[in-house]
């Protein structure tokens, strides 16, 4: 089974990519995760404007599996994703050149997700990685503007509560049968008053998010355990348990 997780965010990637690679469905088949940043997508005409998590998590996962239909957009060799795509098929370009797509993917995952802060109540969630420095800021500058926001409004520890929410949809078509479920995972914690681990990549709130009954951040936690708690980890079991027990 092939799965496109729809982002090119290589942390989120790596974290959806931790729950769902060791999947084994009912029939003992495994599972190839595709990334999409690996692949050139024709995607200029997406706008994620939902007003929840599940509007942006169901959009994307729509948007790019109706493309995988069509195999409009899965330009590439796929030479950098969790598969080798060695059954892609030649395919000619609206430039006439040839290219290599994959032949199918089964499903796509789209996922959403933001953190909610006391301190900046009504600021963030769905726009969390577009707020503040923006998205097109490194993650350390993005990191510095909020935590000095943070500072100036949350200088002891009142209001420096916080929750992760994660909404991850997963759309696909087998034997005929469209499946569309969505799921959601949150995590509660609070904001650090100073960076507590190295920056992830592509995941700078990681470093000073402390999740309720843990003396770790989230970045400083092993793989293992931050899947066992994070609202991805959380959102993207069930995603992993619904396939365990889909054939």
């Amino acid at each position: 089974m092939k799965i496109l997780i729809a982002t090119k965010n290589r942390g989120k990637f790596n974290e959806i990519a931790g729950v769902l690679r060791d999947v084994s469905l009912k029939d003992g088949e495994g599972v190839e995760l595709g990334f999409l940043g690996d692949l050139k997508v024709e995607d200029s005409d997406f706008v994620e404007d939902g007003v929840t998590h599940e509007e942006n998590a169901r959009k994307k996962a729509k948007y790019y599996f109706e493309r995988v239909l069509t195999g409009e957009v899965l330009m590439g060799d796929g030479s950098g994703s969790d598969g080798d795509w060695s059954g892609s098929r030649e395919v000619r370009g609206n430039s006439g050149g040839e290219r290599k797509i994959p032949q199918s993917f089964d499903f796509v995952i789209g996922e959403d997700s933001g953190i909610y802060v006391d301190a900046l109540a009504g600021e963030m969630g769905v726009q969390t990685r577009r707020w503040g420095a923006g998205e097109n800021a490194t993650d350390k500058k993005w990191l510095e503007y909020f935590m000095k926001r943070m500072g100036s409004l949350a200088p002891g520890d009142s209001d420096r509560g916080a929750k992760f929410v994660c909404n991850a949809c997963l759309i696909g078509n087998l034997d005929g049968e469209l499946i569309e479920k969505c799921f959601e995972g949150e995590t509660y914690g609070e904001i650090t008053h100073e960076i507590g681990a190295e920056l992830l990549p592509g995941l700078p709130l990681s470093s000073v998010f402390l999740p309720d009954g843990y003396d770790k951040v989230y970045a400083a936690l092993s793989t293992a355990d931050k899947n066992k708690i994070s609202h991805r980890g959380q959102a993207i079991g069930k995603v992993r348990d619904f396939l365990m027990n889909f054939k």
